[in-house]
């Protein structure tokens, strides 16, 4: 099932795609949040699609599927990219996170001002809803505490995360609406197997970074465990799981994002997250 959260005429609502492609409001039967976590509500939203006489949403713009109680990155978990930026292969996930401010829309215009960094950076990623309570998890259970999936663009300020002290990433890393998310949740059994997922950044028209999940370090049944046994993982929790190659920082010449520029996620049975770049 894929799931929207919409606004329309000042309204908020929560829509799922049908098989042709429009989209059907669900609002009675909850908000995305209850159809990722609830079998029930999604039963109750697909007879709600399936009915008849049923008309299509018209004019509306998707916002972020969820807003994500916590935002917790993976750093370093594709080996490629690993290489490309001279780093070490970690021995466990890298962790970091991000704030609330971080949070944008599909087709919101990001912005930031010139004098706080000159090498904006874009970072394709799968993003990982949780659905439910998870605490001490085993890797074998992991997935069935995934609610769905969703498109992230972990936009990084590198000479920020590169010079913050004490050698922190989080301060070059939480900009205001440094993390698009969207534009929808895909439900598990409609992706499949994360780790077959190709993954791409395309930056105004070029596809900067390709890949495929499968050459994730940690998978998400390991990330999944592995953070559900230092925190209980709440429905809602966004992972971001990691970026692979061609990262503006791992280019020669090196390529950072500018004004103007426009900058697409691509994931495979997700979608595309689309977001233009403007420098004060």
């Amino acid at each position: 099932m894929k799931i929207a959260t919409y606004k329309a005429a000042g309204v908020t609502g929560t829509a799922v795609q049908r098989e042709d492609g429009s989209w059907i409001d669900v609002s009675k039967a909850g908000n995305a949040l209850a159809l990722l976590s609830d079998k029930e509500v999604r039963a109750a939203a697909a007879k709600i699609v399936a009915g008849r006489g049923v008309k299509p949403l018209k004019g509306i713009k998707m916002v972020a599927p969820v807003t994500p109680r916590a935002l917790i990155c993976i750093g370093l978990n594709y080996m490629d990219h690993v290489l490309e930026t001279n780093a070490k292969v970690p021995e466990k996930p890298v962790i970091f996170g991000k704030f609330a401010n971080t949070l944008a829309n599909p087709g919101d215009v990001i912005t930031w001002h010139a004098d706080a960094s000159s090498e904006v950076d874009f970072e394709a990623e799968l993003g990982v809803i949780i659905g439910k309570k998870a605490s001490r998890v085993s890797k074998e259970k992991a997935l069935s505490y995934v609610g769905g999936y969703t498109c992230v663009n972990d936009i990084s300020a590198r000479d920020i995360q590169k010079s913050d002290s004490g050698g922190q990433w989080i301060l070059g890393k939480t900009f205001d609406g440094f993390c698009p998310i969207g534009p929808v949740a895909v439900t598990g059994d409609e992706v499949g197997d994360p780790q077959n997922l190709t993954i791409k950044c395309i930056l105004n028209g070029e596809t900067v970074q390709n890949s495929n999940t499968r050459e994730m370090i940690y998978n998400v049944a390991h990330l999944v465990s592995h953070l559900s046994h230092y925190m209980t993982l709440m429905p809602g929790d966004l992972i971001a799981t990691g970026t692979p190659p061609g990262v503006g920082m791992g280019r020669t010449p090196r390529l950072w994002m500018k004004n103007g520029d426009v900058c697409t996620i691509e994931i495979e049975k997700i979608g595309s997250l689309t977001n233009k770049m403007k420098v004060k």
